[in-house]
């Protein structure tokens, strides 16, 4: 079988803890084979070895909430609220997208999460056949589906929107090799009707995939459900039969303690996404609250329109900081819980079989060098991920099994052809607007 091998370094334990270790993949499989002491054996003969040495062997980093092609309007409109962010500037640009934008956005956003350790990500977005195009080419490992919108349509183009997300998910789920997986998305409980959150719930449980939506990302997502209604968001949620086994949902800003106590005793998940919710101002998440009643979280850049990178050892030292805000506690939302809500959380969100380095895991890697002055001395290898790691330390990354980043060098796109298209589109795109 064809074996990768990672020597040399040392390596993150599911527990935390650091030792020098030797990772052995079976690239045929695509799974971790083994994490043992630094002497493989003699009778292994690796078809590629990466060379650790100097660094930390970690989980790839999983970015579960984003909307990847809005990478093109990285900085096209900045320190506004939510909803003048969205009616005065996002909504127009997104009416003016085409297919060649979202593809050449999202191959932009796939060259920043490969360059920073990224492996996996979820993506709520638009011409999602295109966004799978390339995470297949990428060779990164994405939850996707084709976000939908009730306001501002008629009945009958709202309803068409919602079948587009219900079919998209049932064709493309399990694809690019089991990397691609799928979820029927409505963007929000007050941005699609009653009548049609109910179908797009119902049809999902009939093709046998997760929901996604935002849920209480502001008071104005909150307070309407609660005058028109008389109950809590979460409440609507579940009595729509959403919560369920496999549903995750993003932001979570706005929940009270009664909604918290609901999400636990539920088998749904909540992304936190803390800089788009500080940029945005939002609000600060209760997200220690929510661990400690039990709540998987895992962590989400959102897009790069509203963050304004997708780099999510950023993200973890947000998570970490903006968290102790919150709660008004420097003890809350330690490193190690940072750090394992953009590993194991996220991949509990998504239903990856990733986020942990040990025998059986999917092969989804990044190896982050420590050889950098912000990175010494090494007193807490946890702590420096939480607070002190950027992308930019990330040496190699791995996905599947399959090497996607090598020495810094990317090695299933061409990154500056990325970068240069990009350019182009985005500027016609902001012509097109104007």
């Amino acid at each position: 079988m064809p074996t990768l091998h990672i020597a040399n370094g040392r390596v993150l334990h599911p527990d935390h803890s650091v030792t020098e270790s030797d990772v052995l993949v079976d690239q045929s499989t695509g799974t971790i084979e083994s994490v043992a002491d630094p002497d493989p054996d003699p009778d292994t003969d690796p078809a590629e070895t990466l060379d650790a040495e100097g660094g930390l062997v970690i989980p790839g980093l999983i970015n579960a909430h984003g909307h990847a092609a809005m990478a093109l309007l990285r900085g096209y409109a900045d320190d506004k609220p939510l909803d003048a962010w969205l009616q005065e500037d996002i909504w127009p640009a997104e009416g003016e997208l085409t297919a060649e934008d979202i593809r050449i956005g999202t191959e932009l956003a796939a060259v920043e999460m490969i360059r920073t350790g990224t492996t996996g990500f979820a993506d709520m977005y638009f011409e999602e056949p295109h966004v799978a195009g390339v995470v297949e080419a990428s060779g990164l490992r994405a939850m996707l589906g084709h976000g939908f919108v009730s306001v501002g349509k008629d009945p009958e183009d709202a309803r068409a929107d919602m079948e587009k997300s219900v079919n998209f998910a049932d064709q493309y789920d399990n694809l690019g090799g089991g990397r691609i997986s799928t979820a029927v998305m409505p963007h929000s409980l007050t941005t699609v009707n009653e009548e049609l959150l109910c179908d797009a719930v119902e049809r999902a449980r009939e093709v046998d995939v997760p929901v996604h939506i935002h849920a209480n990302e502001t008071t104005d997502e909150v307070d309407p459900i609660v005058d028109e209604r008389g109950v809590r968001p979460l409440e609507y949620a579940e009595e729509i039969g959403l919560l369920e086994d496999g549903d995750f949902l993003a932001h979570c800003v706005h929940v009270d303690d009664e909604e918290i106590e609901r999400l636990a005793d539920s088998e749904a998940t909540a992304v936190h996404c803390p800089a788009s919710n500080a940029k945005l101002a939002s609000g600060i998440a209760p997200v220690q609250a929510m661990l400690d009643a039990g709540i998987t979280v895992g962590l989400g850049t959102d897009g790069a329109a509203s963050n304004n990178d997708l780099d999510m050892f950023d993200e973890i030292r947000d998570a970490a900081m903006l968290g102790k805000l919150g709660a008004e506690d420097a003890a809350a939302v330690p490193a190690s819980a940072a750090v394992r809500m953009a590993t194991e959380g996220s991949a509990a969100a998504l239903g990856f079989d990733a986020g942990r380095v040990e025998a059986g895991a999917t092969a989804d890697l990044a190896v982050v060098d420590l050889d950098a002055a912000h990175l010494t001395p090494e007193h807490d290898l946890v702590s420096h991920l939480a607070y002190a790691a950027s992308g930019q330390d990330v040496r190699h990354t791995v996905c599947d099994g399959q090497v996607l980043m090598e020495d810094q060098e990317i090695q299933t796109m061409d990154a500056e052809a990325v970068k240069e298209r990009a350019e182009e589109q985005a500027a016609d795109l902001v012509e097109r607007v104007a």
